[in-house]
């Protein structure tokens, strides 16, 4: 299983623009086979700043993403909405091992 965190830094007359975008796009993510969470955190101090939380089940149900319609239309979409380049982090997950503790 994998995580990975998104980094964004949006421009602040596009934080509406991208929260909706984003929101469009996680509804149809959550519906991925190997999708285990897709979530949308904005940082409390800076609300231009925010991190998508997405876990997957593998490297390639996390690779098949990036290949459906609703992601590339977020990607396009998204992309002068934002202060700079997104960049993402991923991580192993430790715990929980099994699916059924998501």
């Amino acid at each position: 299983m994998i995580v990975t965190c998104v980094y964004v830094h949006v421009k602040p007359d596009e934080v509406k623009n991208f929260i909706d975008a984003t929101l469009s796009n996680r509804l149809e993510s959550v519906k991925e086979a190997g999708n285990l969470r897709f979530d949308l955190i904005q940082k409390a101090d800076d609300p231009n700043q925010f991190m998508i939380y997405e876990a997957y089940e593998s490297e390639e149900s996390a690779a098949n993403h990036k290949t459906t319609a609703h992601y590339l239309k977020w990607r396009d979409g998204v992309v002068n909405f934002m202060s700079e380049p997104r960049y993402g982090v991923k991580y192993n997950i430790i715990e929980p091992k099994e699916r059924s503790g998501w």
